[in-house]
């Protein structure tokens, strides 16, 4: 059955139909109440949401069957994060989706404050020709504080540079060196900053610290007729007591998109003409939202797939080179944990992951979780963001190891799972999962959905007889393995089969070929 995804946002249809070429079943109903959201979630796997839909607690409890939750865009104040790692979802976003938008509209508003393009064109709209009421300030030569140096603070100093303008700011985990880069003298405090700055512009986190950074003592200590700017987060400026300041004249003009309560059809702010206010459409052009619906479109599908996420933000991150090397195991190691589980029947005891050849070194954090989702799936929803923690919970003894010598293969994982062993590496272009080992006994074959696994003692005539009983019951083999183990009679065959196989079949197998063990594996 095709994964579902709700999307309750408007999305790009160019991130609609990529997800339904893939075979997903797309429902997109847009401005569900947050009680309907709660009724319609149940049967879900994925969830796309912007700003305005509400993922709290309620909706992720009454969420059974999510695994994955897209914010297109890059904000995800709307989503519990916490609720949701606990329950082993995975959030991620579109962070650099709309970053470009986002630094134009920031200069597109200092630009009009510094040279009151809104009230000019609104005494024009009024058939007045008032030359003289508008005169401006050029940007050339006045200096620019940026509070917060990441990808859009980054993208805002280009920009100014272009203009000619002095570059300060305050970024306490921006970097000496990426700071100089940017052409952006950095200070160790904020009062620093505020009495050297003409304009100020922030594009920082929404956090404790930062809701109310700047009031009355922080606007006080600004040089008079300074321009404020915010596209970040609503609520880093207090509204209140910059209407104050804006009616003392200390602040010349302010440029405002976010709001700390949305939509906001009314503020302290709205009495002002010099106050320039936008409707949070900072990341509002064609551009951004084509590629936020294609960017979390692509991430939506990776975490359905068992893939890695890269945007995941309740997952640890993993460096590009770590990702380009292990990531492509993480689907191996996941159908290595179900078959092991489906042979087993119960929870190891211990786990251990073994890691050969090129991948030697490399963080194996990935793999670990990969493993344990596909030895706990079978018994509860588990996800690589809360994999380690249920481990835990389950009372599985985790560890990683390496060797070095991969045989003839290039690498290799190899999983022991209490006394159950399986090992697989990865073949042709699309890196895709062959078993080269299982129980001991060595076998080379792709796996697929349906797969029956006999182990008994070799003789002529086995393999036609397994042929003639699934041949009557009109089962297809398409791929088939022959495994011995040196020093015993022992064989193990490993057989992918295109349908499902009934339990009556199964018993019928066990009665005609005497086996010491067969197992039913559906991937």
């Amino acid at each position: 059955m095709a994964s579902k995804i709700l999307v309750s946002e408007k999305l790009a249809e160019s991130g609609i139909n990529m997800l339904r070429e893939r075979g997903y079943e797309v429902d997109v109903d847009l401005d569900l109440t947050h009680e309907q959201l709660v009724t319609k979630i149940p049967s879900y796997d994925a969830l796309i949401v912007r700003s305005a839909t509400q993922v709290d607690a309620a909706v992720i409890d009454a969420a059974e069957q999510l695994r994955i939750i897209g914010r297109a865009g890059v904000s995800v104040d709307n989503i519990d994060v916490d609720a949701a790692t606990e329950r082993g979802i995975i959030v991620c976003n579109a962070p650099t989706s709309n970053i470009v938008s986002a630094a134009e509209h920031t200069m597109a508003l200092l630009l009009a404050c510094a040279r009151k393009l809104c009230q000019a064109n609104h005494s024009m709209k009024e058939h007045q020709w008032d030359r003289n009421d508008f005169i401006g300030t050029e940007l050339y030569q006045h200096t620019l504080a940026i509070f917060g140096l990441g990808r859009i603070g980054g993208l805002v100093a280009e920009r100014a540079q272009a203009f000619g303008m002095h570059l300060i700011g305050y970024d306490p985990y921006c970097s000496v060196e990426r700071a100089e880069a940017l052409g952006v003298k950095l200070y160790n405090t904020v009062d620093e900053v505020l009495e050297r700055a003409d304009c100020i512009t922030v594009h920082l986190p929404r956090t404790k610290e930062t809701v109310g950074m700047f009031g009355p003592d922080e606007f006080s200590k600004m040089k008079d007729g300074v321009i404020l700017i915010n596209t970040a987060r609503g609520g880093i400026y207090d509204v209140n007591a910059l209407a104050d300041f804006i009616a003392a004249g200390k602040v010349a003009a302010c440029g405002i998109d976010m709001w700390e309560d949305e939509p906001c059809t009314n503020s302290p702010l709205h009495e002002f003409d010099q106050a320039i206010l936008t409707p949070h459409i900072g990341a509002s052009t064609h551009e951004a939202q084509t590629r936020a619906g294609v960017q979390i479109a692509e991430y939506i599908s990776n975490g359905l797939d068992g893939s890695i996420v890269p945007t995941a933000l309740n997952m640890a991150p993993l460096p590009p080179e770590v990702l380009d090397v292990v990531g492509p195991y993480v689907p191996a190691c996941q159908l290595m944990g179900s078959i092991l589980a489906q042979i087993q029947g119960d929870i190891p005891r211990k786990l251990r992951i073994t890691a050969t050849g090129s991948l030697v070194g490399h963080d194996l954090s990935i793999l670990t979780a990969g493993a344990l989702d596909g030895i706990l799936s079978y018994k509860r929803k588990v996800t690589p963001v809360n994999a380690e923690a249920v481990a835990r919970r389950h009372g599985i003894d985790v560890r990683t190891d390496f060797e070095p010598n991969a045989d003839e293969y290039a690498s290799t994982v190899i999983l022991d799972a209490d006394a159950l062993s399986i090992a697989c590496t990865l073949t042709g272009s699309h890196q895709t999962p062959r078993i080269v080992s299982l129980l001991g006994f060595k076998i080379d074959i792709i796996p697929q959905k349906y797969a029956l696994i006999f182990q008994y003692d070799d003789a002529p005539g086995r393999i036609g007889t397994i042929g003639t009983v699934l041949g009557k019951a009109g089962i297809n083999i398409t791929t088939m393995q022959i495994g011995t183990e040196e020093g015993t009679n022992d064989a193990l065959v490993y057989m992918n089969v295109e349908n499902e196989v009934p339990k009556d079949i199964l018993a019928t197998l066990h009665e005609s070929l005497n086996l010491k063990n067969l197992w039913y594996i559906q991937l």
